[in-house]
């Protein structure tokens, strides 16, 4: 039944575009399917795949998210198939009015128009033998900076098994954490300070005592000790204080000159972020939950944090990413990419980091997935010394094994 209301939903929508010019005739080529499958990683990483009469495949990859398979294929397919793969920003404007009313502005229906549109670039750059950088303008860098996710907690559950004695939460342990990716050459680490210390506190009201502040601060504390001028410190606090517990924990860790403090607030209200801004004299950085360079303009405009931080296969894709890059660049903010994707993810936010200039680092959040390079054709490590060549074969210029994807693959 489901299937039915889909399909009718489907060819109702493409009614809508009857006027539109196609343009399956002209060079190279059409779309003939666009298909998922999902990897079983750290999260489930969506891989699309556009595949067009050429024997050509694009590959691309959505936020994960539930429900993005049965968008793409129910509804995004019926509008795609047939159409030319080149024409990746009239398509992505097709498949927003496509979705309209059914989340092209935010949420789901971004994710997947997200990830389709990667896929187009890399379709689009493979049929026309150009690297997308390239098509977005060139680029302006070799390589882009990574900075790693670092997971204390694993960490300290792995020192508990091999016998060490340390607590759960122990500070020390987060230090030794930061310690292991500064050695791998990463001159950015950043790791979650919305982490329980051993205390009951009521998590839902979004306020800490003054203990649980001080667990904090002596969290960061044994980090930046540990690490000193060796490589740049950043934390995360997942939107989860409020205002006066946001403001009390930047002052208290105010002194250790922190890259950035990753989204003190919830997402939604720009004021609360901006006027948090102006009274604490730290680096505020957010941005991985909203959407578009429309869900960034005020964020932009008020001067509300110091770096944004989109999420490419999330916000609305490769050219909506640099379309906010260039917004911020009028005010001259900075790029922090948010990516907790596979290598394709990964590539795509490299071909932005290279043709804007107001980039600092994207992040990497796979460092315990022994296998991430492994989904890729390649010799060499993706990552190297914290830093990633920007591909220069056309399209994304990296290639999935697809033998490793089935390996790996989530049932």
């Amino acid at each position: 039944m489901y299937e039915d209301f889909a399909s009718t939903l489907a060819a109702t929508m493409w009614a809508d575009f009857d006027e539109q010019p196609r343009r399956a005739d002209g060079p190279p080529g059409e779309i003939t399917d666009v298909q998922t499958v999902v990897v079983d990683g750290n999260f489930p990483w969506t891989i699309v795949t556009v595949e067009t009469s050429e024997g050509v495949t694009g590959i691309g990859e959505c936020y994960p998210s539930p429900g993005v398979h049965e968008v793409i294929t129910d509804y995004l397919r019926p509008v795609l198939v047939g159409e030319n793969p080149t024409d990746v920003e009239r398509l992505y404007n097709l498949m927003r009015e496509s979705l309209s009313g059914r989340g092209s502005q935010q949420g789901i229906g971004t994710i997947a128009i997200s990830g389709v549109e990667i896929a187009l670039w890399d379709a689009a750059g493979k049929l026309l033998d150009q690297p997308i950088y390239q098509l977005l303008g060139g680029k302006l860098r070799e390589s882009v900076a990574v900075y790693a996710d670092c997971h204390a907690g694993e960490a300290m559950v792995e020192s508990a098994r091999e016998g060490q004695e340390t607590s759960t939460y122990d500070p020390q342990a987060y230090a030794q954490a930061a310690r292991g990716a500064v050695d791998d050459g990463f001159d950015i680490v950043k790791f979650d300070l919305d982490v329980p210390s051993g205390r009951e506190i009521d998590t839902l009201s979004r306020h800490f005592d003054p203990p649980e502040i001080e667990h904090k601060r002596r969290v960061v504390e044994a980090v930046t000790d540990e690490i000193g001028h060796d490589a740049e410190v950043a934390v995360d606090l997942h939107w989860n204080f409020s205002p006066e517990t946001a403001e009390r924990l930047c002052r208290a860790i105010e002194p250790y000159d922190l890259a950035w403090i990753e989204d003190p607030l919830p997402p939604e209200n720009t004021d609360a972020m901006r006027e948090l801004k102006r009274r604490v004299d730290v680096t505020l950085l957010t941005g991985e939950n909203r959407y578009g360079r429309h869900g960034f303009r005020d964020l932009v405009a008020e001067q509300a944090v110091d770096f944004l931080a989109p999420d490419v296969p999330k916000t609305g894709g490769i050219a909506e990413t640099k379309k906010i890059a260039e917004l911020a660049e009028t005010y001259y903010q900075a790029l922090v990419p948010h990516n907790i994707g596979s290598p394709v993810a990964t590539a795509a936010t490299v071909h932005v980091g290279a043709t804007v200039p107001n980039f600092v680092a994207l992040e990497y959040h796979a460092r315990e997935v022994s296998w991430w390079d492994d989904l890729l054709v390649r010799d060499e490590p993706f990552i190297s010394d914290g830093r990633i060549q920007v591909p220069d074969g056309p399209g994304l210029g990296v290639e999935l094994d697809w033998d490793a994807v089935e390996d790996h693959r989530k049932h």
